[in-house]
C-alpha cells in the first residue's frame, strides 16, 4: 500500500506542538486592520489551540492520527 500523503492545506494552517497539541492562527487579522483597535489586533495575534472534533479531523489530514 502506498504512503499516505499529508493534506497540503492542513499543513499550512495547523502546527503540532511538542506536547502533541494542534495550534492554529486566530481569524480576523489578515486585512482591514487599520480601523481595528490595537488591543484587538494584539489579541488576534496569539495562536489558539484546536478544539473538539476538529482535532480528530486535522490529525487524520496531517497523518498523525493513531486510532481505529
Amino acid at each position: 500500500m502506498p504512503k499516505m500523503k499529508t493534506h497540503s492545506g492542513a499543513k499550512k494552517r495547523v502546527k503540532v506542538t511538542g506536547t502533541g497539541k494542534l495550534t492554529r492562527r486566530q481569524a480576523g487579522k489578515r486585512h482591514l486592520n487599520e480601523h481595528k483597535s490595537t488591543t484587538r489586533t494584539r489579541r488576534l495575534s496569539v495562536d489558539k489551540a484546536l478544539e473538539g472534533a476538529d482535532v480528530k479531523k486535522m490529525r487524520k489530514l496531517l497523518g498523525k492520527y493513531k486510532g481505529k
